[in-house]
């Protein structure tokens, strides 16, 4: 049964953006909702969020960072009508100090998914590690461009996962059966370390990019000095604590069990982000 039309908040995001895409391949109906999309969408306006739910049977949850609404929201998805919800969470929010130090990110994360799992609709949950797609399309790319990545990430070993499989996970447990209540943890096939990241981009662009790590104070400092608010800096480094201590390198099996194939691996990616222009100075 196919839980349709859907409402894809973020729509024009990282995940959003692909899972509109697939939906829409699929011949699904698609509500793609953002604050500047034609169906809007704000988490602080609740004035918003009807119009956005009306006629709605499936949602994919994106949720806003820092500010915990997704409560509230699942409880208007329910008044609406909504009969399913996928959230996208993070791995490793319900392990203790696997960001370090800071915990507001895992207690967002886990106060989301605890919303959706008691608010009603059928519900599943995704728990990518870090994005391979950073690098083309986000935190990475500016410094891949400059020619050096300056990270405090140790040796960088992460088992990057392919934004294609999250939306593609995404687009299966909200157009099939057999996905309720379930928590999908979500990576790509194997670690692959920083060093061998940037080899694959020079392989496919001629860009030579070096890695030099730094401590998680260091690099506050030098976003900070870049003019990012240093509690933006903070949350940064707290994201990469994972990469540094080596938990981002585990395999996780929720492609598999979601899809039943394996995750793209992180070479497929560069080539088609290649191939696509990704890098091109």
């Amino acid at each position: 049964m196919t839980f349709e039309p859907v409402l894809v908040i973020g729509g024009t995001g990282k995940t959003g953006s692909r899972v509109v895409r697939q939906l829409t391949e699929r011949g699904v109906p698609v509500r793609a909702a953002s604050r500047s999309a034609e169906h809007r969408f704000d988490w602080l306006d609740e004035s918003t969020w009807g119009p956005a739910l009306d006629g709605v049977r499936g949602v994919y949850v994106v949720q806003l960072d820092g500010a915990r609404r997704t409560g509230a929201f699942v409880e208007a998805a329910a008044r609406a009508g909504v009969e399913r919800l996928v959230l996208l969470s993070a791995r490793g929010v319900d392990t203790p100090g696997y960001y370090g130090s800071a915990t507001e990110t895992s207690e967002d994360f886990l106060a989301g998914e605890a919303a959706v799992q008691g608010g009603g609709p059928d519900w599943t949950v995704l728990r990518p590690g870090w994005f391979a797609q950073n690098f083309s399309e986000g935190f990475f790319n500016d410094g891949v461009l400059s020619g050096e990545l300056r990270l405090p990430a140790g040796d960088g070993a992460a088992s990057w996962i392919d934004v294609e499989d999250i939306a593609a996970v995404a687009v299966a447990a909200l157009t099939e059966e057999g996905h309720a209540g379930r928590t999908y943890e979500l990576s790509g096939p194997a670690p692959v370390p920083l060093s061998e990241v940037l080899d694959l981009i020079r392989g496919a662009t001629g860009r030579t990019v070096r890695y030099t790590p730094l401590t998680a104070d260091e690099f506050v400092a030098e976003l900070v000095e870049q003019g990012v608010p240093k509690p933006d800096a903070e949350m940064w480094a707290a994201a990469m604590h994972p990469i540094a201590q080596g938990y981002e390198r585990k395999v996780s099996d929720g492609v598999r069990e979601a899809l039943g194939r394996e995750p793209r691996d992180f070479a497929a990616y560069v080539a088609d982000a290649a191939a696509a222009g990704a890098w091109r100075a």
